[in-house]
């Protein structure tokens, strides 16, 4: 899937957005990033007043991080590998407990230009979303485009996401 580079401010409005909505519903958020080395949790803290609704974000970019910080399990890394459906989930769902707030995104994915398989090709990125007490929504997207597009259209589509999960109004696909 090819999506269009997005521009900071088009980023920050998403994040704008998303925040009126979390601040409305008295929901605090957190990020757990692979692939986008925190550039979810830089948007969504560029925007004044983010401290009413943006609580923190998690840079687990190694295994490693993914078990000791997001209680990601080491048998799903193993099985499944960093960049699954399974680990996505079990991130979003690890950051709802380990940051104790209401909503959650995570990203794992291949960014490139390098790491990528016949199976987990450069660009794919899987996603998780959570709100506390449901199962995280989960979703992949192939991305194309150098290292810093993927990164940016995962940064927008994890907003995307967050908007449809908290049900804010013009949140588009």
């Amino acid at each position: 899937m090819t999506l269009e580079t997005h521009s900071r401010n088009e980023l920050e409005m998403m994040a704008s957005l998303l925040g009126q909505t979390l601040g409305a519903q008295q929901r605090f958020m957190a990020t757990a990033e692979s692939c986008t080395g925190g550039w979810i949790a830089q948007t969504a803290t560029a925007i004044p007043g983010s401290s009413q609704w943006f609580d923190r974000g998690y840079v687990t970019y190694s295994n490693r991080a993914k078990m000791e910080v997001l209680g990601v399990p080491e048998d799903i890394l193993e099985r499944y590998g960093a960049v699954s459906e399974q680990t996505a989930a079990a991130m979003a769902a690890g950051a709802i407990e380990a940051a104790r707030v209401d909503v959650s995104v995570a990203v794992t994915g291949v960014a490139g230009p390098d790491g990528g398989s016949a199976e987990k090709p450069v660009g794919m990125v899987w996603f998780g979303w959570c709100l506390r007490g449901h199962a995280p929504a989960t979703k992949v997207i192939q991305f194309s485009g150098d290292r810093h597009s993927v990164r940016n259209q995962t940064v927008a589509a994890a907003l995307t996401g967050l908007l449809q999960l908290v049900g804010a109004e013009s949140a588009n696909d």
